[in-house]
């Protein structure tokens, strides 16, 4: 299943995307994907797999220390994408790195491993957008979407270019700042994704800070999707019953009467 494909069938459903993240090596390479594994069982509608990197500049405390982990256990951009041809789930999978890690591979071979393993979506936070066409070519001739970050600062110019270079869909980031759990979500994010509504019927998927059940309610009408990453990787760190919080999460996407957000262009 594509990526657009998955969000049209939660668009009939009037369901928002749930979108859960790992770092791949986090606790160790097996237990990322045992994890992967339960998250697709639990619903998962997409998985995000981080890889790790040593300098994650969009990244709070709780991504970096898995990432430090990731690494310190060895592993890298090859190991990632050979240990995801064992992860056979029924999810489209979406896969974030830095540039750096991807720059190690020739652009063409890169987006050729990603389509072997089933990925269909890169993040790459730290891209030029002076350099996102050469990038959206090579991906797209293999099946592959490049999924862009939208900031609350970003400008209507920025917000413009980003929804025309999207295929499948855009990552607003709620916050200014780096990932992390928060308590609440901010007043400005319902007036920032009015922003993004104005100028695309494309997807939006909201990421940094979503960690209760109540934030993805509030979502219900406003988004299509959401990423929850640091809450769920303080609770896999801290031996908590991160299952039944995936459960609540993946409820709560479901919420009564939401309003179907509209559809992507063909």
């Amino acid at each position: 299943m594509t990526l657009r494909e998955a969000f049209e069938t939660l668009r009939r459903r009037s369901e928002l995307a749930f979108m859960p993240y790992q770092t791949a090596g986090f606790p160790t390479l097996g237990g990322s994907l045992a994890n992967l594994r339960v998250l697709a069982e639990l619903g998962a509608d997409m998985l995000e797999i981080g890889i790790p990197f040593s300098d994650p500049i969009a990244d709070g405390p709780t991504i970096q220390y898995a990432s430090q982990i990731a690494l310190e256990n060895g592993v890298s951009l090859r190991s990632s994408l050979a240990a995801l041809e064992q992860l056979d789930v029924p999810c489209p999978l979406v896969v974030m790195s830095y540039l750096n890690p991807l720059l190690s591979v020739a652009r063409e071979r890169l987006f050729a491993d990603l389509r072997a393993v089933r990925v269909r979506g890169l993040i790459v936070p730290d891209l030029d957008l002076a350099e996102a066409e050469a990038w959206c070519a090579a991906a797209r001739a293999q099946g592959v979407s490049m999924v862009f970050l939208l900031a609350p600062t970003s400008t209507d110019e920025r917000i413009r270019h980003i929804a025309e270079l999207s295929d499948s869909f855009i990552y607003a980031v709620s916050v200014t700042g780096t990932t992390g759990a928060r308590a609440a979500l901010p007043e400005s994010l319902p007036a920032f994704l009015g922003r993004i509504r104005a100028v695309t019927d494309k997807p939006v998927v909201v990421g940094f800070g979503i960690s209760t059940p109540e934030h993805v309610r509030r979502l219900h009408g406003q988004a299509d999707g959401i990423v929850v990453a640091s809450r769920l990787i303080d609770a896999i760190r801290r031996g908590q019953p991160w299952i039944g919080l995936v459960e609540s999460l993946k409820a709560a996407t479901r919420g009564a009467g939401s309003t179907a957000a509209a559809p992507p262009r063909s």
